[in-house]
């Protein structure tokens, strides 16, 4: 396990629109470089970077041409290796998107698999044994290659599916095992492009997609799981600091697969979900736990929680997420009080927690945006960073309509310039929330998580962390509940008494007591 992810507080930077140097209205790796101090400012030592690698851009870089050279866009190799050398010098780890389940069809890879001749990358890829075959069940690209046959896409038309072999066989014409040559050769492959980067400075990977390897897994996806121990023995071996981070949202699996972090993520139902995100589908109404409405339920995301904090005790971290670039802004349903409690209370929790740009400063979800190099539903959590009054919120030096996304025009658009001159903004809380994060063991990464109070439908939610309770009540109204510590405020927003065996809450309050 790497020793620097107990501390580790990240920061997710999407460079298309981070901060852009050369004013062609595309974020670059200069523009991020330029921001470390900004980055280092905020308490995060450790960057997530979006994927920069050469890609035609057919889903925002997560289509890959070429995994060993950075798009053009935003810079070359050596600006990237000198971005890992000075965030070095600031104490600050990055790691990259690795986009191991697919490729972008113009990957010469892919190209090379395509042809009619067989070659060492004939494999490489999912292909079926003619182009007659194209079974319903599968997302297959027909017709469209001199070759005899189809291939599988992960998802969209423009990303051909890597071929890690399938685990239940139904075409053995053309399926392959996990074990067959060239599926090793795929896992070998993208060994190679981890050690490339490695080598250069980077400090880890997130990984895209990271359950989809294996095709036609269910459940607990065990071949999926050999490729990643398979994987993490390498790095243990050769590289024993580097982190992997997986997106698969099933901490227990994942982590148990080798990863050191898993995303806790926004998906339907799940304790996520409950906390941040749920709504009535039918009327809208918010149901979210740190709603203000107070119309949420603790439990559900509390029973899911506990079972997978002890499900990967001592073995990995679960990371929770302010926001992502496939998720919408919490500003989409909460205000910005609402988030300004909820994304404290994601840093004092157990595990590797991430901040998505633009969160610190409570920019909006931008409604009503045309799709974005396949960003679609996506797009209005991907605008450009506001940095402050000038064109473009300073952003980019490019005409209005050449930026890659539009900014927030409106007169009260959040800016970092704004928000450093309010004492109680969600920078400025954030960062004291943060600093006291890394200043006490008990706040970090480590899984002492003990719940002192949390009712279904009820509130306020308390729980304890070493030597500190933190009581959360998100509320317009004020809550109480039993309590029986005595303790000094470290940390509050709001207000709240202690007065025979209860806390009295405030609406809209969250403290962290040091015992």
């Amino acid at each position: 396990m790497p020793n620097w992810l107990k501390d580790a507080v990240f920061y997710e930077i999407y460079p298309q629109t981070y901060c852009d140097t050369n004013g062609d209205g595309i974020g670059d790796i200069k523009g991020i470089e330029s921001k470390l101090d900004y980055v280092k400012s905020l308490g995060c030592n450790a960057i997530w970077l979006n994927p920069v690698f050469d890609s035609p851009f057919m889903d925002a870089g997560y289509d890959v041409r070429d995994y060993y050279k950075v798009a053009e866009r935003y810079g070359t190799n050596e600006d990237l290796k000198h971005l890992f050398e000075t965030a070095h010098e600031k104490g600050i780890k990055i790691l990259l998107d690795l986009v191991p389940g697919h490729t972008s069809d113009t990957n010469e890879w892919f190209v090379k698999s395509k042809k009619a001749e067989e070659n060492e990358f004939s494999g490489r890829y999912v292909w079926t044994k003619s182009v007659w075959d194209a079974p319903p069940q599968y997302r297959m690209m027909c017709g469209i290659a001199e070759r005899d046959g189809n291939y599988m896409v992960n998802f969209f038309s423009s990303q051909p599916a890597l071929n890690y072999g399938f685990n239940k066989i139904t075409h053995p014409e053309w399926q392959k095992s996990p074990s067959d040559p060239d599926c090793v050769a795929t896992v070998e492959a993208m060994k190679d492009v981890m050690r490339f980067w490695l080598d250069m400075g980077c400090d880890g990977f997130r990984v895209d997609m990271a359950d989809s390897l294996v095709k036609n897994e269910d459940g607990e996806k065990p071949e999926t799981c050999k490729i990643w121990k398979n994987i993490r023995k390498m790095l243990d071996k050769e590289y024993p600091q580097a982190a992997i981070v997986s997106e698969w949202c099933n901490p227990k699996v994942a982590i148990g697969a080798g990863f050191h972090c898993d995303f806790y993520l926004d998906h339907d139902t799940n304790g996520y979900r409950h906390l941040f995100r749920h709504k009535d589908n039918k009327t809208g109404e918010c149901k979210a736990v740190f709603g203000k409405n107070g119309k949420g339920d603790i439990s559900a995301f509390i029973d899911e929680y506990l079972d997978d904090l002890e499900g990967t005790k001592g073995k990995g971290y679960i990371s929770i997420i302010t926001c992502n670039h496939d998720t919408p802004r919490m500003t989409k349903m909460f205000t910005p009080e609402e988030a300004r409690i909820a994304y404290s209370f994601i840093f004092m929790m157990p595990g590797v927690p991430f901040l998505y740009y633009g969160d610190e400063i409570g920019m909006r979800f931008m409604e009503g945006l045309t799709s974005k190099e396949g960003g679609f539903s996506r797009t209005g959590t991907r605008t450009p960073m506001q940095w402050d009054s000038s064109a473009n919120c300073g952003f980019s030096s490019a005409p209005a309509d050449k930026l890659y996304l539009p900014v927030d025009t409106a007169d009260d658009a959040p800016t970092v310039e704004k928000a450093e001159k309010d004492p109680d903004s969600i920078l400025n809380t954030l960062r004291k929330v943060i600093e006291i994060r890394h200043a006490n063991e008990d706040l970090q990464a480590d899984d002492n998580f003990e719940v002192i109070y949390a009712v279904k439908n009820k509130y306020p939610f308390i729980f304890k962390r070493g030597k500190f309770i933190i009581a959360v009540n998100p509320t317009e109204k004020e809550q109480s509940a039993p309590f029986a510590f005595k303790g000094t405020a470290e940390f509050e927003i709001g207000g709240y008494k202690t007065e025979d065996g209860y806390i009295y809450m405030q609406p809209q309050t969250l403290l962290l007591m040091r015992l």
